[in-house]
């Protein structure tokens, strides 16, 4: 598996897929074929029929911003790859350079197709299953943030803090804006209402469900604009995480230590699955994004709470396996509905794992391995519609009332 900055990536939101994985397509051109002036990029499958809603042509025409860009959204053919670009290149004569199909898989990755480049990263963890590192773990008597700081890079808490720092300033930025989100479907902004909703006369369990679904609408409608967040794994469910972990931190008072721990936690959990199986909606559904972080929040609340490895384990199964056969269908394209709204479920739903796994360890019957497996299946068995294209599910059936 490799490091957990490349799981954890900080860059403009609304898709990791849709805008962080064409910028660096982008970039990529740019340092290889800096004699292109003149470039045409072709969308296809979920980039072509949601790329407008989720920006996909700003991020591509400002990131090549010095260049003559045009840019395609083909509907029509059906890729291999859900999420794929085709980059032609033309010098000054407009005589072709080069042709690319780039692929955008996930998280903010690219894969080029036929073309060899020189790996940024490398696997840096001896394993890539659950069981594998639970039993690392228990002989040698280590935690699973420990197993993170023993083989990752050797700056990962040092990355680790600055990623938890965004997250911060992502809700603090996300909690004081108001008004109405862009992209026309007159959706407005929630996170400020919620954080002032909360009466002192009010249990402490309705405080924790406000602030906590305050905190995840705070990232997800500044990654519905375009703004900074952290993919947790992903951009579309950048809120889950960040959510919990801010709450225990500044509600619960955890230390930052603590808290930066839980982060590594839960990126060996998203690594596992986006290794494994898959963290692209456009691949797997919405249940390999919300579901994923589901998990990985799952997992940091239990590592916070004590928890031993077999309950966190536990606790990240219960999480994805609610969620297997979410589908993707977000409304004309934007990262909105029911995207937002999704996040704060998943957040909530991430204690309630957590708390269960506690209770009632040593009853299940099922291993994160094997439900990280059947997400997969799951996703490769959903019908097109419903995986980040728009055309199935609530952006079919969506009309105003």
């Amino acid at each position: 598996m490799e490091s957990l900055h490349r799981l954890y990536k900080i860059g403009h939101g609304p898709s990791s897929s849709h805008t962080m994985g064409p910028e660096n397509a982008c970039l990529y051109i740019l340092k290889t074929y800096p004699n292109a002036t003149n470039i045409k990029v072709t969308l296809y499958g979920s980039l072509a029929l949601t790329g407008k809603g989720h920006l996909t042509d700003v991020i591509i025409i400002n990131t090549l911003k010095n260049k003559k860009v045009s840019i395609e959204f083909n509907i029509d053919q059906v890729p291999k790859h859900p999420n794929t670009m085709v980059f032609d290149l033309f010098d000054d004569a407009n005589v072709l350079i080069k042709s690319l199909t780039i692929l955008s898989i996930g998280g903010g990755e690219i894969k080029i197709e036929k073309e060899k480049r020189k790996c940024d990263f490398t696997n840096v963890y001896p394993f890539k299953t659950f069981n594998q590192i639970k039993g690392y773990c228990l002989t040698n008597n280590i935690s699973l943030a420990d197993f993170v700081y023993r083989f990752d890079n050797k700056d990962i808490k040092e990355y680790l803090i600055k990623v938890f720092e965004t997250m911060i300033e992502t809700i603090n930025s996300g909690l004081n804006e108001k008004g109405e989100l862009p992209g026309g479907l007159h959706v407005l902004r929630k996170a400020n209402q919620l954080f002032n909703s909360f009466k002192e006369h009010e249990g402490t369990d309705i405080k924790q469900i406000r602030l906590v679904s305050s905190y995840a609408y705070a990232v997800s409608e500044e990654n519905a604009c375009g703004g900074i967040v952290v993919t947790a794994p992903t951009c579309g469910s950048s809120g889950v995480l960040p959510s919990v972990l801010y709450y225990y931190w500044k509600i619960k008072h955890f230390s930052i230590d603590k808290i930066i721990n839980s982060l590594a936690v839960a990126g060996l959990i998203g690594n596992i699955i986006k290794t494994n199986a898959s963290i692209s909606g456009a691949y797997a559904g919405c249940q390999s994004e919300i579901g994923s972080a589901c998990s990985m929040a799952a997992a940091a609340i239990a590592y916070l709470l004590d928890e031993s490895i077999e309950e966190i384990e536990y606790a990240s199964e219960i999480a994805l396996e609610h969620h297997l056969g979410l589908t993707c269908d977000p409304i004309n394209g934007l990262v909105q509905i029911p995207c937002i709204e999704r996040n704060a479920v998943a957040a909530l739903r991430a204690i309630d794992a957590a708390n269960l796994a506690r209770f009632l360890n040593g009853t299940r019957k099922i291993s994160f391995d094997m439900v990280v497996k059947t997400m997969f299946e799951t996703g490769k068995d959903l019908n097109k519609a419903y995986k980040e294209t728009s055309i199935g599910g609530l952006a079919k059936n969506y009309h105003t009332f």
